[in-house]
């Protein structure tokens, strides 16, 4: 009998999301946890964004608008660039998927650092592509060696930066070397879905370096510091030609109405982005401070969470963080780390005494 799969699916493993507090209450009988293990906004979403999104409700007998034109526009004037420049997605995963789909075929090839966004390699293997995945370097992308794995064959190269899980950037002087020296035939993708907590001083955002090559991919999110992750929205901007193979494979309606007015509404509220910033950066140095005082090696961040070594098998901590309702994220293939979501301040407290508390025993 055939097999009922291609060897690269026969690999895949289901995405594992970061536990839903109410998959915890259902296991263990804790009602009162305290999520840290999925990158969300802890100030919730924009206040705009919910008022947008209420006064939508009596229209879900509609259709959304499948081009997301206002929401397009919108985000082509933010970024000096033309509608035909902007491709909306079910979150930016969609998008991410759609490169591996529309641009690399059979006998092709795909680059990508690891860690990283774990979907880079979901892609690859769902559409039996062949890849390199780049060992980083000190937590940091290895650009001279991603570069290097570049092959005739190659036609498309991830870079998430800020990076998840490991929260750490590449330089300017990096990524504009990436820039420059990958072959002007390989579409250079730049996975900026933690851009807005970025503060280093030497960090930008690829759009500011679009003068450097003609296939380059940005990809965006509203999930992260607008606080829309139940919504699914999210946006490549790039060449019209790439944009415009990438929309003839995408779902017909892949935005929904509720994502798209709330989105709208989000990116004009600037109070709400800043106050999110201005957490994320107190907590990001509080709470990394006192990490490391309990004896974990903490990865230097740009993002709004924390990765940290804990020299130690870190699943058993992880059970026993659950059993104290605090929700963190253990990291596939690296069985002494975990990413820690910044919250609020009383739920970081809560996490500091609970690990704490295991750490003592």
């Amino acid at each position: 009998m055939t097999n009922l799969v291609s060897s690269s699916i026969e690999q895949l493993k289901p995405y594992e999301a970061g536990k839903p507090i109410e998959e915890l209450a259902r296991e263990l009988g804790v009602t009162d946890a305290v999520k840290l293990a999925s990158n969300e906004n802890p100030l919730g979403p924009s206040p705009r964004a919910l008022e947008a999104v209420s006064a939508a409700l009596s229209g879900l007998h509609r259709y959304p608008d499948a081009a997301a034109w206002e929401l397009r526009s919108r985000l082509a004037a933010r970024h000096g660039m033309s509608a035909a420049q902007v491709l909306q997605g079910n979150g930016s995963n969609e998008l991410l998927e759609l490169l591996v789909r529309t641009f690399v075929g059979p006998g092709e090839h795909v680059v990508f650092g690891e860690p990283s966004f774990v979907v880079y390699r979901l892609a690859c293997l769902a559409h039996g592509v062949d890849f390199t995945a780049v060992p980083l370097r000190d937590y940091v992308f290895d650009i001279p060696a991603m570069i290097a794995a570049v092959t005739p064959q190659t036609k498309l190269l991830f870079i998430a930066n800020p990076n998840n899980p490991t929260g750490t950037y590449v330089p300017r002087a990096a990524l504009e070397q990436c820039l420059r020296e990958v072959p002007p035939s390989v579409i250079v993708a730049i996975d900026e879905a933690y851009t807005e907590y970025a503060d280093a001083p030497d960090f930008v955002s690829a759009l500011e370096l679009r003068g450097l090559r003609e296939r380059l991919v940005v990809l965006r999110t509203f999930s992260k510091i607008y606080g829309l992750a139940a919504l699914r929205v999210g946006y490549a901007l790039g060449p019209a030609d790439i944009i415009d193979y990438m929309n003839r494979v995408r779902a017909p309606f892949n935005v929904g109405t509720l994502g798209q007015v709330g989105a709208l509404a989000a990116l004009e509220d600037e109070a709400h982005v800043r106050a999110s910033q201005e957490l994320n950066q107190r907590e990001r140095w509080r709470v990394g401070a006192a990490l490391a005082g309990l004896g974990m090696t903490v990865v230097p961040s740009q993002a709004n969470f924390i990765f940290v070594d804990i020299h130690r098998p870190s699943r058993p901590l992880y059970d026993a963080l659950l059993l104290r309702g605090v929700i963190v994220r253990p990291v596939g293939g690296l069985p002494s780390c975990l990413r820690i979501t910044l919250g609020l301040e009383r739920e970081n407290d809560r996490l500091l005494a609970a690990l704490a508390e295991v750490l003592a025993t």
